[in-house]
């Protein structure tokens, strides 16, 4: 039997995977609702808190960072989480910018951590993080696998949308597990184009990671979604991918079936 795959959700783009004795957490928000958060023209309003707040998780092992520059992968809470975490993985331009424990994946670069005489292997994946006209700066996705189990893949695809880097990734691991940044998030001030996957790049990440169950992150919490659970949903279901996914409920820990 496998190892079992849980995933506690916490809020946004926020989570705790644990896997084969890891505890990993993903993209690190823990402020309240009701911020706003500006950067240059952009100011970002955060609906809803985290349902779990740092002092609730336990042990983290590393954070997966899918970038460090924009407050909805990485608020105020967040940050202070950051910089007393063991270890984080991220852009190599994120961590410059962090230091301390912060160690940048290029894409297709790995790290191992070891786990008992087991080593789990993160590599950082490509991410686009909107249309190639308006990239709104570096992202990593990760794949986590352990080197003894090659046919077992976790993928977090950190925000981006469905393009050739992404594609790359499904044929280069076998992923049974894909968290997907969704929501279809929209911010005026920079265009009008979704800056990560939208319920139809969900669709087609789903076909390429055709072994995976799919698990939908990121897509709530925050004003900036244009595509609710209800909308996605419905579009998985009419694509008929709809029994592959595994929808995750707040506060809870949930076991992916693998």
């Amino acid at each position: 039997m496998p190892d079992p795959l849980k995933i506690t959700y916490i809020g946004g783009p926020t989570a705790v995977v644990e896997w084969g004795g890891l505890r990993l957490l993903t993209d690190p928000g823990f402020d309240p609702a009701g911020g706003e958060y500006q950067t240059g023209p952009v100011v970002l309003t955060k609906t809803a808190g985290p349902a779990l707040g740092p002092d609730a998780l336990g042990r983290i092992d590393a954070v997966l960072l899918s970038h460090d520059h924009h407050f909805d992968n990485l608020d105020y809470s967040g940050r202070k989480f950051v910089e007393a975490a063991k270890k984080v993985l991220t852009t190599p331009a994120g961590a410059e910018r962090l230091g301390g424990s912060a160690i940048g994946l290029a894409h297709w670069q790995s790290i191992d951590l070891p786990v008992g005489r087991r080593i789990l292997r993160v590599t950082g994946t490509p991410a686009r993080h909107g249309p190639v006209h308006a990239d709104r700066g570096p992202v990593s996705g990760f794949v986590l696998g352990f080197t003894d189990d090659p046919d077992r893949a976790v993928y977090v695809s950190g925000d981006t949308v469905w393009y050739e880097g992404v594609a790359e990734v499904a044929r280069r691991f076998e992923v049974r597990a894909a968290v997907l940044f969704m929501g279809a998030a929209r911010v005026p001030a920079v265009g009008p184009d979704a800056l990560a996957m939208t319920a139809e790049d969900g669709i087609q990440a789903a076909r390429a990671f055709s072994n995976a169950a799919i698990i939908p992150l990121h897509y709530e919490g925050w004003a900036h979604f244009s595509e609710s659970r209800e909308i996605i949903a419905r579009a998985f279901q009419n694509a008929g991918v709809g029994p592959r996914v595994h929808w995750m409920e707040l506060g809870t820990t949930s076991i992916v079936p693998w």
